[in-house]
């Protein structure tokens, strides 16, 4: 039972998004002419997910800058053991 109540709960959190999207599409043009009679034409700062989107590039980087340090390390280190079993 409890199943259902989460599948229903999910279709319904979509259907409102759905909703809330297609009003969004169909008053835009209305928006549009409010703000510009009212001068508030500019544009909206950098949301929530703008602010995400920048932090995990930022992640990522910085594991890709380890990640090649690590690399390089591990390359040495093989390097070294190898010339000194060569030395044998």
């Amino acid at each position: 039972m409890n199943k259902h109540f989460h599948d229903s709960l999910y279709y319904l959190r979509r259907a409102a998004e759905h909703a809330r999207l297609g009003v969004t599409e169909q008053t835009t043009q209305y928006t549009d002419q409010v703000r510009s009679v009212l001068g508030r034409e500019h544009e909206p700062e950098p949301g929530r997910v703008d602010r995400v989107r920048e932090d995990v590039t930022a992640l990522e980087r910085r594991a890709e800058t380890k990640l090649f340090g690590a690399v390089d390390s591990a390359r040495d280190r093989v390097g070294r053991s190898n010339a000194s079993a060569d030395d044998r």
